[in-house]
């Protein structure tokens, strides 16, 4: 028969409670269990020792049996010394998935399009600029713009 090491869940809605327990693998999470080594207060403190509480003889026996603990379980066990578990880590686990990188894609290629547009508007603004001071200062352009200012004060007066 093969064994497992698990929680069964107890307590009220959002007041969780968990009994550390032996049971077959096949067996539903709260249901029938071969034996009781422990329980863990989710809601105690980090620090508090009644948080976790563990029957480290049978946790050791039942280990020596073939039982096979689940993750929340090992790190009991190993916290207590019971069992060493060995660091897991999966460096892929906070990495985007295809559709997000391709909307991120899609967001900086439309970003760069946009300041590609903004860059010839503002240099064909500088043209347009630059153009219009050239024409203001040819003397032809000077000469005409010279004579309507007086008119414009004789008409005033």
């Amino acid at each position: 028969m093969a064994t497992s090491i698990r929680l069964s869940r107890g307590g009220s809605k959002k007041r969780p409670y968990y009994r550390i327990v032996v049971a077959d693998s096949r067996a539903p999470r709260d249901g029938k269990f071969i034996e009781r080594i422990g329980s863990y207060n989710p809601v105690l403190p980090k620090g508090d020792e009644k948080r976790v509480i563990l029957d480290v003889e049978r946790a050791k026996h039942w280990v020596a049996a073939g039982a096979q603990p689940t993750d929340r379980v090992a790190r009991f066990l190993d916290a207590a010394g019971v069992k060493e578990r060995a660091a897991r880590n999966n460096p892929n686990k906070a990495e985007p998935g295809q559709k997000a990188k391709d909307r991120a894609e899609e967001r900086a290629s439309k970003a760069a399009e946009a300041e590609e547009a903004a860059k010839a508007a503002a240099e064909a603004e500088t043209v347009e600029v630059v153009a219009e001071a050239l024409d203001e200062a040819t003397p032809e352009a000077a000469a005409e713009a010279a004579p309507e200012a007086p008119a414009e004060e004789q008409a005033e007066g």
